[in-house]
């Protein structure tokens, strides 16, 4: 996630700027693979949090019911196929099999940054969630979307992205 050119919205700005700190993509990718979160979503958790909305477990559900038809359509597909691709053995000439894989990386990317739109168009139609300061509200959004997936994320994780966050946003 470092297509700085196409920053089209706050939330993919600050998805790019959060994303790109310490240890955070490596945070997302453990909690994606072994919790099955969708990290698109749970930046948006995080951005939320940064205009001050904490969502419920509730809200949550609900968002990611909203977007799982088009992440199942095509990011999950889509990841699958990049990362079949990586190393794999085939009759295809290895720097053209990387070339096609760098290809639907950017497809990948292109998708995620759909999803962003959308949720940020889903906020225009006014305020999710309730007022909260910005640390509390992230850490009650990951709480939130813990519950919502009746999962329990690990602490080390969480840890490095609400520090992150808590970095991001000046405390």
């Amino acid at each position: 996630m470092n297509d700085t050119q196409t920053a089209t919205t706050p939330f993919w700005r600050f998805s790019l700027k959060f994303y790109g700190q310490t240890g955070v993509s490596d945070a997302c990718i453990a909690l994606q693979d072994g919790c099955g979160i969708d990290v698109n979503l749970l930046l948006f958790l995080f951005w939320l949090a940064s205009e001050r909305q904490a969502l419920s477990a509730d809200e949550v559900k609900k968002l990611d019911a909203t977007i799982k038809s088009w992440r199942e359509l095509t990011i999950i597909p889509i990841r699958d196929t990049r990362r079949k691709l990586k190393g794999a053995k085939t009759f295809v000439d290895p720097a053209k099999q990387e070339a096609l894989r760098d290809k639907v990386k950017a497809v990948e990317l292109e998708a995620e940054k759909l999803q962003q739109e959308a949720l940020y168009a889903f906020t225009q139609s006014g305020p999710l969630g309730k007022p909260a300061e910005p640390q509390a509200a992230a850490r009650g959004n990951v709480a939130a979307y813990e519950s919502a997936m009746g999962a329990s994320f690990p602490k080390a994780a969480v840890n490095v992205l609400t520090g992150a966050f808590d970095g991001l946003t000046g405390r």
